[in-house]
Order: structure tokens, then sequence, then C-alpha cells
């Protein structure tokens, strides 16, 4: 039979260690976001400069106003296209790394409460006849705890998907945006 501070240390001992665990996977996920962040960015950059170098070779060669009127006009739209596609892929990683966090942050939670639960039973069992009211406030502390993490859980993920459909809104307006530059630009 185990005392009562020593259930209690131990399971101390293991919530610090599952936080630790739980620290250490969010701070991975969180260098994986970077890293896919920087290739994203670093990739525009590469090919933005190679873009141009190849509109400036053809702005160049450019001889009269005609030209120049149908060059910016072809110009507009790929440029459109292409700020549309990088603001979908850095949604992408944005939601991705959120999910990631939030999967991560639920199984630790669920863990814990399993063991806090554990922990309870075995407190009752243990228990000096007349301690059944504290267990109970112990056991509806926890579910309260539960009910409040569920709704923060909920609440989270809704402003996330509003994010996300925000996000989404504004690169489709910005895309209709461009193409009625370009066809503007075209006329």
């Amino acid at each position: 039979m185990f005392s009562l501070p020593e259930e209690f240390s131990a399971a101390t001992k293991n919530h610090f260690e599952a936080q630790l665990a739980m620290i250490t996977t969010l701070t991975n996920k969180a260098f994986e976001s970077i890293e896919k962040l920087v290739d994203l960015n670093m990739n525009v950059v590469k090919a933005s400069l190679e873009e141009s170098t190849i509109a400036a070779q053809k702005l160049m060669a450019v001889k009269n106003p005609q030209e120049l009127m149908a060059f910016s006009s072809t110009q507009a739209q790929p440029g459109a296209d292409k700020a549309m596609a990088y603001n979908r892929h850095l949604a992408t990683i944005a939601s991705t790394t959120q999910a990631e966090f939030t999967k991560t942050a639920e199984a630790q939670i669920a863990e814990t409460n399993r063991k806090m639960l554990e922990l309870i039973e075995q407190v009752t069992k243990n228990a000096p006849a007349g301690s059944e009211q504290m267990v109970t406030m112990m056991k509806s502390a926890l579910s309260n705890a539960n009910a409040g993490y569920e709704q923060l859980t909920k609440t989270t993920k809704q402003a996330v998907e509003t994010i996300e459909s925000n996000l989404n809104n504004a690169v489709t307006q910005f895309s209709r945006t461009a193409e009625k530059s370009a066809a503007q630009a075209k006329k």
C-alpha cells in the first residue's frame, strides 16, 4: 500500500515528464513549420529573381507604346496567380501547424486526465472514512476543467476556421482584382 504523499509525488513527476514531452513535441512542430516557411520564401525569392531577370530582358526589347501595353498586361495575371498560390501555401502551413498543435495538446490533456482519474481512484481506495466529500470535490473540479478545455478547443477551432475562410476570401478577392486589372490593361 502506497502512502498519499508518495502517490502525489509520483503523479507530479509523471505530470512534469508529460509536460516536458509535450513542450518538446510542440517545439519540434514549430521548428518544422518555420523550416517550411523559410523554404517557401526562399523558393519565392529565387523564382522572383529569375522572373524579374526575364521580364527585364523582355522590357528592354520593347520598341513602342503598344508593345509596352501588351507586355504590361501579360505581367499582371501571372503575378496575381503567384501571390494567390503563395497565400494558399502559407495558409496550408499555418493550418497544418495549428492542427498538429491541437492534436498534440488534446492527446496530452487526455492522458493527463486519465492519470488524474487513476490517482483519484487510488486515493479514494486509501482515503480515510469521511473524506468522500473531498474526493467528490476533486472529481467535480477535474470534470469542470475538462469542460472548460473542451469549450476552449471548440472556440479555438472555430477561430482558426474563420481565419482560414477570411484568408481564402481575401485571396479570391485579390485574384479577381488582378484579373480585372489585367483585362483593363489589355483594353
